[in-house]
Formats: structure tokens, C-alpha cells, sequence
């Protein structure tokens, strides 16, 4: 394998949605976009996906964070710390569920749902869309003064950035804490070591702590850290990289771009110095 033999892959009828992180990644990584697979390939999207060959983000990876389900099976089986789940078959089952642990607030999520989209609280009697996926994603709401959101990323093997989402004075607030509410990002210091021991395991659960990834996590008012979900790039979504913070910004396409190489030792396409986007 040479570095003629690497591309970021975004062809087929989606490829329009990720041509802009499809640019970015060419100047950051250094690497070529092709509609059609080569040998090592950064998969944005593609018709094809059995005939992509190697991969920087493992594929099953990218169907895990793309499905809330998913997400609650990996982090069970490997004891992530999360928010107590569970997939019901029916909203009849679920109400039993709330019958049995009437102490706790439930919540219902959409389960390929990206920006909270069709989260909604729980309530006995609540009606879903006919279409809505089953089993359902029932999880437990963490009700904070505060809503927020904390995240961290991982390339390489290592965690990286602390980050946080609120709403800004002005911006009428909502439990579902995303960008696409009006939530902005916010430097958030140095990661707890806490924090950062849940967020690698439910990164390495996933099968992204190697490549690329992001996790979502919250605090209880107890300062237990809960993993709420994993993000990466391809084919369903990609990771949210309009922060509002610069060096950050910067620092993701550095890091990505390192973990993309590694595989070739200490050969970097921009040289022996320092890293340096693609001009």
C-alpha cells in the first residue's frame, strides 16, 4: 500500500451531503477525493460499501454511533456507564416500565435520530408516529438545573478536547441539549479524570477509539459521569467540527490527520516538521 492507494471516499447518491467535510478533509489529511474506492479509504459515503476495502473508521463502528439501539446493546455489553436503557417492544411495555420504576423520569428517543431530533419525554398514555422504529429506545432523563452537555474526542488511541453544550442567555432553553436547538459549544478545561475513564471505555465498546470518534456524556447531580452516546464520520452523519473554537477546530483536523497516517510509520505527506494543512 502507498499513499496513491489512500483517498477520503464520497461517491453515490449521498455525496452531496458530505462534500464540504469532504473538502476539509483533503486539505487537512492531505488526501485525495474519489468517488470510487481505493485501497485505504476515509468513507463519507458511498453505494457500495462491501466493496471499500480497508477502512480508517471500521464500518460496523459507523453503523453502531449512527443507531441509539445500537449504542444501548455495545454499552450494556460492555459496561459502559450510561443512563439506565432499555429497548422495549411496544409503548405498552414501556408503560409497564414506568409503573416499576415510577422514581426515575423516562424519555423516548428516536433511534437514528441525529440533533435530538424526535426526542420527547415519556408519559403514559403518549402516542408515537405509526412509523416510529421498534424495539424503542426508553431511557432514563437526567433532569439538571442546567441542561448540558459534555463532549470529548479520541484519534490515534487518545482522548482529546473537553467541550460543552449550553444554551446562551437569549436562547430559549430545552432538555434536548443539541447545536441544531441553539445550544453553542464552550471550552470546558481539562477533562475529569472521571469523565475521561467512561468516555474511553464507551469509545473503545464502539470501535472508535483508534481512528475517530467523539463521545457525549453527562453528570448526574450525584458527579457520576454517564456516556450518552458516540459520534463519527460516514455514511449516516459526521461529527460536528463548527465549535465556535479555533484551536480546537484545528486540533481535530491535526489529530485525524495523524491517526489517518500512522499506519505508515513516520512518513507524513506534509514532511518531517510539524503538521500543516494542505494549502
Amino acid at each position: 500500500m502507498t499513499p496513491d492507494s489512500c483517498c477520503v471516499l464520497n461517491g453515490g447518491d449521498g455525496a452531496w451531503a458530505f462534500a464540504t467535510l469532504a473538502n476539509r478533509l483533503c486539505r487537512a489529511a492531505w488526501l485525495d477525493v474519489s468517488d470510487v474506492p481505493r485501497d485505504y479509504n476515509y468513507v463519507l459515503q458511498t453505494d457500495d460499501r462491501a466493496a471499500c476495502g480497508e477502512t480508517f473508521i471500521p464500518d460496523r463502528a459507523i453503523q453502531v454511533a449512527a443507531d441509539k439501539r445500537l449504542i444501548a446493546t455495545t454499552f450494556a455489553a460492555a459496561g459502559v456507564p450510561r443512563p439506565e436503557t432499555q429497548l422495549t417492544a411496544s409503548l405498552a411495555e414501556a408503560e409497564r416500565l414506568l409503573a416499576e420504576q415510577s422514581g426515575r423520569e423516562w424519555c423516548v428517543k428516536f433511534p437514528t435520530g441525529c440533533g435530538a431530533s424526535g426526542h420527547r419525554r415519556f408519559m403514559t398514555g403518549m402516542e408515537l408516529p405509526k412509523n416510529w422504529p421498534v424495539p424503542l429506545v426508553v431511557q432514563e432523563f437526567i433532569r439538571l438545573e442546567q441542561p448540558e452537555v459534555y463532549r470529548t474526542y479520541a484519534a490515534g488511541g487518545q482522548l482529546f478536547g473537553w467541550v460543552v453544550r449550553r444554551f446562551p442567555p437569549g436562547v430559549p432553553s430545552s432538555p434536548w441539549v443539541a447545536h441544531a436547538r441553539g445550544a453553542r459549544y464552550e471550552d470546558g478545561g481539562q477533562i475529569p479524570p472521571t469523565a475521561a475513564t467512561v468516555a474511553h471505555a464507551a469509545l473503545q465498546a464502539v470501535g472508535l477509539i483508534n481512528s475517530f470518534g467523539c463521545v457525549d456524556l453527562l453528570c448526574r447531580p450525584t458527579g457520576e459521569w454517564v456516556a450518552l452516546e458516540v459520534g463519527t464520520d460516514g455514511i449516516f452523519n459526521h461529527v460536528d467540527r463548527d465549535l465556535g473554537l479555533p484551536e480546537l477546530e484545528q486540533e481535530l483536523d491535526r489529530r485525524i490527520a495523524e491517526s489517518f497516517w500512522s499506519r505508515f510509520g513516520d512518513w507524513r505527506p506534509w514532511g518531517s516538521g510539524e503538521w500543516r494543512p494542505r494549502s
